[in-house]
């Protein structure tokens, strides 16, 4: 028995998802399909690769150290079909995008829905994450392109601008905030802020501003996603800190009251690619299309 490319690309599947059942959904194959090639796979490594944890599968030691080397050569066959299959004239492939969150939820999915129509043979697989997370993955090669709303302390990665941006202290419409629409230093200081995590370029931003400014704060409650904060704040849990393309249609409605405050909060959002990376076809055309530069 020999190993196939088919096989690794379950195995990934697999450790990505942690299900024999899910991998079988996202590559279309039955599960007794997935669960052979694992199995094949497993006959050839001579030992497990994975440990059952409920209804998950997690990768054990010789598990993890295949995949690092699986991902690797599917990474570069992609590349290799995308080379050949530029060549042809008709642009086809596989593109692995990362967007932070705010960028994710926000402005990517209607540039995808662009790129999507003028190249109907292509495929777009985006990955959401805070910055830091999105960069480790571009880092790792796990992505061929990322878009963040934070700064990117990676030296393996090279940082150009994409876009201006701009974070908005807010509250809720029954807030004190909200009447008088501005507040001093010394209510910033004093406010509970709702936030998302360490790793966040919204977070650094703020927490960047609020430095620059000489104000000490509290953090009262972490939220691992933009939805989240609004709720909270909308209903009188506290103010934050967001970019105003996330809290537009929120402000338009009154859900949300923009406060003017004496923080600098202007940022750049981001485009991170790999130093010495390889701009193929593929990936120029969607940069062609999202207004980046390769």
């Amino acid at each position: 028995m020999s190993l196939s490319l088919r096989q690794l690309e379950i195995f990934e599947k697999i450790a990505s998802t942690g299900s024999v059942t899910r991998a079988g959904e996202e590559l279309l194959l039955t599960q007794s399909a997935v669960s052979m090639a694992l199995s094949q796979l497993e006959q050839l490594s001579s030992v497990p690769l994975f440990e059952r944890s409920g209804r998950r599968l997690v990768l054990n030691d010789a598990g993890r150290l295949l995949l690092k080397d699986a991902r690797d050569i599917l990474l570069a066959v992609k590349r290799v079909e995308q080379q050949l299959q530029g060549e042809t004239g008709q642009l086809a492939g596989e593109l692995l995008v990362g967007g932070s969150t705010t960028i994710a939820n926000y402005l990517l999915p209607s540039l995808l829905g662009d790129f999507a129509r003028s190249y109907p043979h292509t495929r777009v697989q985006l990955t959401v994450g805070n910055t830091q997370q999105v960069a480790d993955l571009l880092a790792a090669g796990q992505l061929d392109i990322a878009f963040v709303e934070g700064p990117c302390h990676n030296r393996e990665l090279v940082a150009v601008h994409w876009r201006d941006d701009e974070l908005v202290v807010v509250a809720g419409a029954e807030h004190p905030w909200g009447r008088d629409k501005r507040v001093t230093p010394e209510q910033l200081a004093a406010a509970p802020w709702i936030m998302r995590e360490k790793g966040s370029g919204t977070r650094e931003i703020f927490e960047d501003a609020m430095d620059r400014a000489g104000i000490r704060y509290d953090i009262a409650l972490e939220f691992g996603h933009t939805e989240a904060i609004k709720n909270g704040v909308a209903a009188g849990l506290g103010v934050s800190c967001l970019s105003r393309i996330a809290v537009d249609r929120e402000l338009e409605y009154g859900r949300l009251v923009e406060v003017a405050s004496p923080l600098l909060l202007d940022r750049s959002l981001t485009l991170l690619k790999r130093r010495n990376s390889h701009c193929s076809a593929l990936l120029n055309a969607f940069l062609k299309v999202s207004g980046g530069v390769c």
